[in-house]
Formats: structure tokens, sequence, C-alpha cells
């Protein structure tokens, strides 16, 4: 089991198999390279830890979810290609075979890397108050995962629009074009993000490990060839689901016409 984190930039706490994780750094929760070596490590042990299945990634205070990268740390010497630790900036959105779902609750302003932090989640939940943007252009400078990823996930225009462009937009236009899955009163954004984690919670993990392997390795995959990995089990999580008790118990549940108890093996 992975140890708590009580202070410091990066909050824990474990509920059942839920891990929670809080950042917590200064007003605005910006982070720098010492932050973002933090969360990899934070990530990597849920990644690693088979007691934990679900992780919902949020933010201390009401104004800000996260800006981004820290530029008041970047004049004091941090430099912006530094070493930020495993799994990339924040700690997710390079780390290697995540194979747990990652929920984002976001509140207030979520821009710049912030953004890019909470597009490495699998679900996103934004309160009413939640504003967005990708200002790197003003800056001088490249939104580089946002860059990738935006494309990929809304129409071309719009996400060239609001690279180009660096606009804010708010919960109804980002609902819109389907970055995020709920907008949710603000005093109720964390309990709306644990009830969907006791819902994942309650799920098959070697079933969600498979879909998120699935879903990174085909991305630039032909479908055939994509679903040929799959048949032949030429994927590690795919091949393990398929030789578990849990599948079997699936099988089982259905035909005696009960809940499955689902044991991640």
């Amino acid at each position: 089991m992975m140890q708590m984190r009580p202070d410091g930039p990066i909050l824990t706490r474990v509920e059942g198999a839920i891990l929670e994780v809080t950042l917590s750094r200064g007003k605005a929760n910006a982070i720098d390279l010492a932050t973002s070596r933090i969360m990899g490590e934070v990530f990597r042990d849920f990644r690693d830890d088979d007691a934990l299945r679900v992780c919902i990634l949020r933010a201390a205070g009401e104004k800000f979810f996260c800006p981004g990268w820290d530029l008041k740390a970047a004049a004091d010497g941090d430099a912006v290609d530094g070493d930020y630790g495993i799994g990339g900036f924040g700690g997710l959105q390079e780390l290697p075979q995540m194979n747990k779902p990652v929920i984002a609750a976001v509140n207030g302003i979520c821009c710049g890397g912030g953004l890019e932090l909470a597009l490495s989640c699998d679900l996103i939940l934004a309160s009413e108050t939640a504003t967005f943007a990708l200002p790197e252009i003003r800056s001088g400078t490249v939104a580089d995962a946002a860059s990738i990823k935006l494309p990929k996930r809304i129409p071309y225009h719009v996400a060239m629009d609001l690279l180009l462009t660096g606009r804010w937009f708010d919960v109804h236009e980002a609902q819109r074009w389907g970055l995020i899955k709920d907008i949710c009163a603000p005093g109720d954004l964390q309990a709306r993000a644990w009830d969907l984690a006791r819902l994942l919670e309650s799920g098959p993990p070697l079933v969600y490990a498979a879909i998120k392997e699935v879903v990174r390795e085909a991305e630039d995959m032909r479908f055939q060839d994509a679903l040929n990995r799959i048949t032949k089990r030429q994927l590690a999580t795919v091949d393990k689901l398929y030789s578990s008790d849990d599948q079997l118990e699936g099988a089982r549940a259905f035909a005696e016409k009960r809940d499955p108890v689902w044991k991640g093996r």
C-alpha cells in the first residue's frame, strides 16, 4: 500500500481501493520541477499498487485547479526542459503502462499545463465555475501535449482555434466538445468525483486495464492490425484478462444471475 502524504504540495488519502491526489501548492497550484517529480512518484506508486484501482486528481482551493507551469519558479532557475521526473510534466501524461482509471475533478482555472494534465486523465468532471484555456501562444511557447492530444479528441478546427488564439472557454463549451463528462455545482464536485470513483472501484480491474492498453496501443494503428493484436493476445493486459479467474467469474455470475465479485486475478 502506498504511503499517505499529509502535507507538502501533493496530498494523498486512500479509501478502499481509491486514491485521492490533491494538488495543494500556493494560491494557484502551479507546478514546478520538484512538485512534478513528486507527482510522478505518486502516480507511479498508484499504478504499481495492486490494492488500488481508481485515482481522483483534484486541487485545493476554489479559484484554481492548475495554471500549469510555474513561471515564477522558471524565473528563479527552473528550466522549462528540466527534469520533470517519471511521467513527465505533472507525473501523468508520459507515465508508461498507466492501466487504471484516473478521474480529474476540475475546479476554477484550468489552463496551459493544467489543462494538459486534466487531458491526461480518463474522465473529467468540472465545477460550474471552471474555465479553460491554452494561453501558451501569448507567452511565445507551444502547448506541446495539447497540440498532440486536442486535435484527436475534438474537431480539428475547434482545437486549432483554442491553440492558435489561446482564448478562454467555459464548462458548457468544454462539455459541448466532449472534453468533460459532467458539470457539477461547486459544492458537489468532490462528492460527485467520489461517487464515480466508487462506481469504477466496483468494476473489473483487469477489464479496465485491457481497455486502457487497447485504446493507447490502437491510437495510431489500422483497425484490423489492432484487432489482430487483441485476438492473438499480443497485448499483455488482454492476455492476462483472457487467462484470469475474473473472466470466469463474469460468466458464472451471469449464469447464476448474481453480481460478480472481482478479484483482479
